[in-house]
């Protein structure tokens, strides 16, 4: 069963977790400190997700064809879902290719320590925007 029916769903829930993870007093500093253009390119629906981390406000964009990111992690939208809940290894899904990166890798594996608190945070964002349903 797939969690999100549309890209809009996709773009609500997910897009919105990123929105509060840069802004978060101890995730988003770290996040920052990173300085990196990350996108995620999710299938099954699809969308694009970037973060500019390199800039002060961190935007985020939607399906920016113009973005020029450093790290691009490609995977379907489920696992995206189930990677915040901490039921997804980063590297084993790496080995897998249930996850595609480009770029730096060794980069994007120094964020884990600073998004792991993101696993906790993830359901309680599910639940204090009425996402029930994306619950595992």
């Amino acid at each position: 069963m797939a969690y999100f029916s549309s890209k809009e769903e996709l773009k609500k829930v997910l897009g919105g977790f990123f929105k509060e993870l840069v802004k978060h007093p101890e995730i988003g500093p770290k996040l920052k400190k990173s300085g990196l253009k990350l996108q995620f390119a999710y299938t099954h629906p699809e969308l694009s997700i970037s973060v500019d981390l390199s800039q002060e406000d961190s935007p985020i964009t939607f399906d920016d064809q113009a973005f020029k990111p450093d790290v691009k992690m490609s995977m379907k939208a489920d696992i995206a879902h189930r990677f915040w809940f901490g039921n997804i290894n980063l590297l084993a899904a790496l080995a897998k290719k249930d996850i595609v990166a480009k770029g730096p890798i060794p980069k994007i594996l120094k964020l884990l320590p600073a998004v792991k608190p993101a696993y906790k945070l993830y359901p309680e964002y599910l639940q204090k925007h009425g996402y029930d349903s994306f619950m595992i």
